[in-house]
């Protein structure tokens, strides 16, 4: 054992090593990506791990896993667990083995999702257990009892950290080594691994039944528990529970319920925790959950208790909370009079707004520009897709019209073609979200007999959530070469009348491809290929000569790259952003834009 100063998602990897874990999947998403990447950074004899190509296929090898009496655990973010949500349903029913952890990281803001979707709700709805950690250290140790707890009920837990508790970081003590367990294998019984739908009805009675005694264990574990004593209680969760901890220090007499494990209700636990309380303020993030829980609770027994929270308006019904809020709010239910301190900051800067934007030399930025230039003067209609690309909405490239989900640009673009077929149809989709979810939206177009251009900007890694490796690597999350899926291959085997592979950064030739595919009818693809800037640095700067240059600003208004900036009138590129791609140069007009030396 050594003391390790890791972030919230390295103690949850840490927990599921030091609980034995056999097998480990997931698919990369803000904020639980760093959990796998931890799973193989230390010594992990017996414990396999994958990146799969998707939620739903992670999902279903831990399953298996689970069916052979392993540990596994699969990790995604709270938008991944819509994808995985149809094995896991069924899952629910079907029940487990050895121990199954589902990680699904909840993502309130939203800072980096689609959604602010809270996980909890999807416990409830799956009638599975879920645990609600409010800092690393306590996922730490709550990802080894979720084991626990699933071999000891057969049912898939769910842990549920949020990005404040997946980026924190604190000292766990944990071991430098690690072994996976022991385990028996696959016992063929079709009556219980094969789902019918008299199993489910047999197994739907059982798991209601059981979750009132899991509640009833959950009224008795250390993560549910309550100081204090007075008439007035603040009942938190997750990371709300460390805010509201911090500011009631000052006020110990407070009653103060901290629910760690909140599905199914910890009944017991809760009535004893209210015991002499006669108004109560639930402080949790995203749905009013446990507000909810505590109002059915309330009915039931019939308690003399006002519960506030979300519903009353008490707490903001969106959003994160944080220790100012804590303040703020905690203490006007209290009727404290908290004084806040305020630093005079008339005369302080005013910070630099800077709007997320694809980075500077982004061949993304490229592709687009070649389908904007190409479709000039032609009704077009342009469907994004989940990742860096999706900056492409941003002035002035414009480029993405719609964005819903992962892989839904490829299938939204054919109905814009159904609808209107006088338009071109556009879709983008990256290279690793074609082989999460685009492949079937491809299969589904030409089946259909759509008239649209796929583009797949192909540039060699997951980049937004941290250059994981996909299908089309060449390797796979064990650092093992594996053969490369080709991209290609898979559009023309689908029945792709057209596939073009461009270099983006090759101006003309990639513009002149879209201009090809756009006059061909049916399913046609454009491989905009070219590596991403952040892990493949090409070499030399570009620079503007000031004497050519005549200040039309074409540079700076068509493409949008963070280097070019005007200064004094002039167009001069940062050098320290830079990363000589020469899309610039290839626009200007006059040649005042060349490469500086190598």
């Amino acid at each position: 054992m050594s003391k390790k100063y890791v972030m919230g998602n390295s103690a949850i990897a840490l927990g599921a090593l030091s609980a034995g874990v056999n097998l480990v999947s997931g698919y990369p998403g803000t904020p639980s990506s760093e959990i796998i990447e931890t799973i193989v950074k230390y010594p992990h004899e017996g414990t396999y791990a994958e990146w799969s190509v998707n939620e739903k296929a992670a999902m279903e090898v831990a399953a298996a896993a689970a069916y052979c009496g392993a540990r596994a655990m699969v990790t995604m973010k709270q938008v991944g667990l819509n994808v995985a949500s149809d094995p896991l349903m069924s899952l629910a029913y079907v029940g487990v083995k050895g121990g199954m952890v589902v990680v699904s990281a909840d993502d309130p803001g939203p800072i980096s999702s689609q959604t602010e979707q809270d996980t909890r709700r999807f416990a409830e709805f799956a009638r599975i257990p879920v645990f609600d950690p409010s800092s690393p250290e306590e996922a730490y140790e709550m990802v080894q009892d979720a084991f626990e707890y699933s071999e000891k009920y057969k049912t898939p837990v769910i842990l549920r950290p949020t990005t404040r508790v997946d980026h924190a970081y604190a000292s766990i003590d944990a071991p430098d080594s690690f072994k996976a367990k022991d385990y028996e294998g696959f016992v063929k019984d079709s009556k219980k691994w094969v789902i019918f739908p008299r199993l489910s009805y047999q197994n739907h009675a059982m798991i209601e039944k059981r979750n009132i005694e899991i509640g009833e264990d959950f009224s008795s574990c250390r993560y549910n528990t309550f100081t204090g004593s007075s008439q007035k209680a603040v009942v938190a969760t997750g990371v709300s529970y460390a805010y509201a901890r911090e500011f009631l220090k000052d006020y110990p007499e407070i009653k103060l319920i901290k629910v760690g494990a909140p599905y199914p209700t910890p009944e017991s636990f809760l009535l004893k925790a209210l015991d002499g309380v006669t108004e109560a303020l639930c402080f949790e993030e995203l749905s009013p959950f446990i507000e909810e829980s505590l109002l059915k609770l309330i009915g039931k027994h019939r308690l003399n208790i006002t519960v506030r929270g979300k519903l009353t308006g008490d707490v903001p019904p969106s959003g994160e909370n944080d220790a100012d809020s804590a303040k703020r709010i905690i203490g006007s239910f209290l009727g404290l009079d908290i004084s806040e301190s305020k630093v005079d900051l008339s005369g302080a800067p005013q910070p630099p707004v800077r709007p997320p934007v694809l980075c500077a030399g982004c061949p993304h930025r490229a592709s687009f520009y070649a389908v904007k230039k190409a479709m000039k003067g032609r009704k077009a209609y342009f469907c994004g897709d989940i990742g860096c690309y999706t900056l492409g909405n941003a002035m002035p490239l414009d480029m993405v019209d719609t964005c819903l989900c992962m892989g839904a640009g490829i299938t939204m673009a054919q109905g814009f073609n159904h609808m209107d077929s006088d338009a071109v149809a556009f879709s983008f989709a990256g290279d690793s979200t074609f082989f999460a979810s685009g492949i079937t939206g491809v299969v589904n177009a030409v089946y259909n007999a759509a008239d649209m251009i796929v583009c797949v900007l192909d540039n060699s890694t997951t980049a937004m959530t941290g250059h994981q490796p996909h299908p089309g690597t060449g390797r796979n999350l064990m650092s093992a070469p594996v053969d490369k899926i080709s991209i290609e291959k898979i559009l023309l085997a689908a029945g792709v009348k057209k596939v073009v592979t461009v270099d983006p950064l090759d101006l003309d030739a990639a513009v002149a491809a879209v201009k090809e595919c756009a006059e061909l009818k049916g399913v046609k693809a454009i491989i905009f290929k070219s590596p991403c800037v952040a892990i493949v640095k090409p070499e030399g700067k570009m620079r503007v000569n000031s004497e050519k240059c005549v200040g039309c600003m074409r540079c700076i208004k068509e493409i949008g790259c963070p280097a070019l900036f005007v200064n004094d009138g002039q167009v001069v590129i940062d050098e320290n952003l830079c990363t000589g791609c020469g899309l610039c140069a290839k626009l200007c007009k006059v040649a005042a834009i060349g490469g500086a030396e190598k």
